[in-house]
């Protein structure tokens, strides 16, 4: 019962935050928090070792410092930044984090250039019936949540607490 719990957690947050994100463009405290708490809890009982909790720690710290510069900078939202730090506790201090955080990047880029695209075009897509957001039409940030998450979703198997709880579901 913990294994599948401790399978869904990420994926259900990843899903609201990305949700959230687009329609109102903003990643709410709670689901970052969740993220860290359902880690916290999930990891030990899974087996995971001291080691590799301190590293995901580690990782986390890593990655927000990163990201608080990048918010200071504002160059990227908070609410992102949460997410991705918390995020990184899941893929811990190894090569899924680099996997993840690439993933993450790239398809940030691939996210920036279609909703630039939608903006340049938006009276063309409103007029064909497509019922979009107002955020992605008129905002001037881009919902980079949704990035992290399908990368969260693409890099999954990669997390180290993840394979733990896969091998204990069976």
């Amino acid at each position: 019962m913990i294994a599948y719990a401790a399978i869904m957690i990420m994926p259900i947050c990843l899903a609201l935050a990305a949700v959230s994100d687009l329609c109102t463009m903003t990643i709410p405290n709670k689901l970052p928090a969740a993220l860290v708490v359902g880690f916290i809890v999930l990891a030990p009982l899974v087996g995971l070792g001291w080691y590799d909790f301190g590293m995901a720690f580690l990782a986390g710290l890593v990655v927000f410092a990163v990201c608080f510069s990048l918010f200071a900078a504002n160059v990227m939202g908070g609410g992102d930044a949460k997410l991705l730090t918390a995020a990184a506790c899941w893929f811990g201090f190894s090569q899924s984090l680099a996997i993840f955080l690439v993933t993450t990047a790239f398809l940030g880029g691939v996210l920036t250039i279609a909703i630039l695209m939608i903006r340049a075009h938006s009276n063309t897509v409103l007029a064909m019936g497509l019922a979009l957001p107002q955020s992605l039409t008129t905002a001037r940030k881009i919902p980079y949540g949704i990035a992290i998450a399908i990368a969260g979703f693409m890099t999954y198997e990669h997390a180290p607490v993840i394979n733990l709880a896969m091998r204990a579901a069976g």
